[in-house]
């Protein structure tokens, strides 16, 4: 009988709603894009993960149509059956090539890549130590294993010093961090987590979903910013964010982790194959990362446009130089109030508050995207401003 459950679920909805952290889905009627329709209205987007603004370029959309006609819409199977395609193959050794490493394998998501690697690489003699500010997916992933689990605060070296020390006596020990925290725009500390792993004699595993493509010199990732790609061990990461903005993940890591992950990683064996037209259009991103730098350039001088922007009108905004630019409010109900206030003006942001941020520490969480033009980005500092003389007069 469903009743009782119907009951039950009406109940946790309606506390969900009264404590402000109920998520509406705003339905967009047009391609994603810097601007964008939702509904009616026009709307500059300053909430997707478009770093490079490719999720409607259209080479990538000629690029996917190609594979659709050459090799179909779907695989209908997994890999080790009969989902596998010469395309599949080359999209593994490109990855490998850009991101420095011996072998890469694809996954549906990142998701299920982080949820993938740890119950099969390690056991309950193991042990992995995970920065408190790591993705969901690998504390999900982390859950389901059997190594004994250990946390340090945020970036700090010496926390993370400790857990290593208290781990001394497990087999294999692997730290896992995210390279850019997406709620805060901030970089791990690449280089002297390799230094302590190194130290202590610990393996190295980054999710670098908010940084491939755009950050270090060529868009390898936080390895590559930090010169430590020969040192860490295992990368995560996705094809739906900088790459395309589709979907799909994948791990690149030395060729035995990844021989063993291809033999007993559940998310790989027991999930279908990526679809053809998005290996096809994140070959074409591989092929215009290779070739060119200048999505990348227009992304650095947006960031940094928008920040200094933002910083002259007084905001509060978390420091560094990634374009995840989370703008602090503080309190919840003022940062939702906010929000809707910023869409009125033609800015699509979101506001982000606890559980998905500690409490008395809401935001609006700004993306800046290769994709968004000089007066895009001024229109939404002048919109900000406006917001906050608008509110604080009816304060």
């Amino acid at each position: 009988m469903f009743d009782t459950m119907r009951q039950d679920l009406r109940e946790t909805l309606d506390d969900i709603r009264a404590a402000g952290l109920y998520k509406s889905e705003r339905v967009i009627t047009s391609p994603q894009a810097s601007a964008i329709r939702v509904s009616t209205d026009t709307v500059v987007n300053f909430c997707a993960n478009n770093y490079l603004g490719l999720a409607d370029d259209d080479a990538l959309i000629d690029a996917a149509k190609t594979a659709l006609d050459e090799w179909g819409f779907g695989m209908a199977s997994v890999r080790f059956i009969c989902g596998t395609q010469k395309p599949h193959k080359v999209l593994e050794q490109r990855l490998s090539e850009f991101l420095g490493t011996e072998d890469t394998i694809l996954y549906s998501s990142c998701f299920d890549a982080n949820g993938g690697v740890f119950e099969t690489l390690l056991t309950d003699a193991d042990a992995v130590i995970s920065d408190e500010l790591n993705h969901a997916s690998i504390i999900d992933g982390i859950r389901l294993s059997k190594a004994q689990r250990f946390r340090y605060r945020n970036r700090d070296m010496a926390d993370l010093e400790r857990s290593l020390t208290e781990s001394a006596g497990a087999r294999h020990r692997l730290i896992v961090t995210d390279g850019v925290f997406s709620m805060d725009g901030y970089i791990a500390p690449l280089d002297e987590i390799c230094d302590l792993a190194e130290k202590h004699g610990a393996l190295v595993m980054v999710d670098d979903s908010h940084a491939v493509g755009f950050t270090g010199a060529t868009g390898a990732g936080t390895p590559e910013l930090f010169g430590v790609t020969d040192r860490v061990d295992i990368v995560t990461g996705t094809l739906g964010k900088a790459l395309g903005g589709a979907s799909g993940g994948y791990v690149a890591a030395h060729a035995e982790i990844v021989e063993l992950l291809r033999q007993r990683s559940r998310p790989y064996l027991f999930s279908n194959s990526l679809a053809p037209a998005i290996v096809g259009a994140s070959l074409k991103v591989l092929d215009i990362l290779s070739t060119s730098d200048d999505a990348r350039q227009r992304l650095r001088d947006n960031t940094a446009l928008f920040r200094s922007g933002m910083t002259e009108a007084g905001f509060d905004i978390l420091p560094g130089e990634h374009p995840i630019v989370p703008v602090m409010v503080g309190d919840a109900a003022l940062a939702d109030r906010m929000g809707q206030a910023l869409l009125g003006k033609g800015i699509y942001v979101i506001a982000f508050s606890y559980p998905v941020v500690p409490k008395e520490k809401a935001r609006i969480r700004v993306q800046l995207s290769a994709a968004h033009s000089t007066e895009e980005i001024e229109h939404a500092v002048r919109a900000f401003t406006e917001v906050r003389a608008e509110l604080d007069a009816r304060a």
